[in-house]
């Protein structure tokens, strides 16, 4: 019986080739690859842009089958400095097997770990340079202490376009026999703001539901707003028609389950990316929503802050 695998895991890419998006740094890394030498690396970008595939797929370029030449550790899980002079020392003091004079040490999620641990890991990663190298990953490089950057060869990762994701989305649809609508793959775009991964985490939610994606499964399953009711509820107030936007701003709520973090995350992207504004009446938009979202942060109601914005959105169109 095949082992069910999550679809992340199940298309991960296996060779660097196979990685979508990140041209310039998949090139520098298969010259590592071939060269079967490298600097110690520093991976920094938000998540589900493909750094730890690259780091795995670039471990599998160097070592083939041979997996005992790598450890993969996730640093927000093991972040002390038990770890650091424990488990990732005893592993960089030993030789490698095989051909590639040194092992790798994968440290996913490297900026949580504690001050300490990352002093304990900058002198680990001087003493054994020789006989180990390291890919850090993580979302903040700042975080990290200077030593520890000055050490590693930086690669910025950047968020997917949209031509990537629906490349490999189609790839997935092929192997898994879908059938995905043109607005699904439009929807999936949306949803993912960048983020293959939560890409193909929806689209395998979707699947389970029908064979045939439609972007209403997508919506509905990333517990999304439609982006055209955003801004229909967005213009409805601004025309100064309360309780019609108040009632968009039901559906929304009530047919997406969406909380008012949701709501205004993505009144904040509408309103970015909108043609219908220009640059003054977009600040005075994003400062609202920014209010409105600080104010839900603290704590306060969340339906009377949604309906105070509203509220404030009839008033800046009444002085248009």
């Amino acid at each position: 019986m095949e082992l069910a695998l999550p679809w992340v895991e199940k298309y991960r890419p296996k060779e660097l080739k196979e990685v979508v998006g990140q041209k310039a740094v998949v090139e520098r890394l298969e010259a590592y690859a071939k060269e079967k030498d490298m600097p110690h690396l520093l991976f920094s970008g938000r998540a589900g842009i493909g750094k730890t595939a690259c780091a795995l797929a670039l471990a599998n370029g160097l070592y083939g089958s041979e997996g005992r030449n790598i450890l993969e550790l996730n640093a927000s899980d093991e972040r002390g400095i038990d770890v650091i002079r424990g488990k990732i020392k005893d592993f960089a003091a030993t030789l490698s097997i095989g051909k590639v004079p040194f092992k790798v040490i994968f440290l996913d999620e490297s900026d949580s770990l504690t001050r300490d641990a990352q002093n304990a890991l900058r002198r680990t990663m001087e003493k054994y340079s020789r006989t180990c190298r390291f890919i850090l990953s993580c979302n903040y490089s700042s975080k990290l202490i200077e030593p520890i950057q000055s050490r590693c060869a930086l690669f910025r990762f950047t968020p997917l376009g949209d031509k990537d994701i629906r490349k490999r989305l189609e790839h997935i649809a092929k192997q898994e026999k879908l059938s995905i609508e043109d607005k699904a793959y439009v929807a999936l775009e949306y949803v993912a703001e960048g983020d293959l991964r939560r890409a193909i985490n929806i689209l395998q939610v979707a699947s389970t539901l029908s064979k045939k994606v439609t972007a209403d499964s997508v919506y509905k399953v990333s517990a999304r707003a439609r982006p055209e009711e955003v801004r229909e509820m967005i213009g409805l107030a601004l025309k100064g028609k309360f309780l019609e936007a108040r009632k968009a701003l039901d559906a929304l709520l009530y047919d997406y389950a969406l909380s008012a973090e949701d709501v205004l995350l993505q009144v904040h992207r509408e309103v970015v990316s909108s043609e219908d504004f220009d640059a003054k009446q977009k600040v005075a938009l994003v400062d609202r929503i920014g209010e409105a979202s600080f104010r839900v942060s603290e704590g306060a109601n969340e339906r009377i802050q949604l309906e105070a914005f509203l509220a404030q959105l009839v008033l800046m169109g009444a002085k248009k």
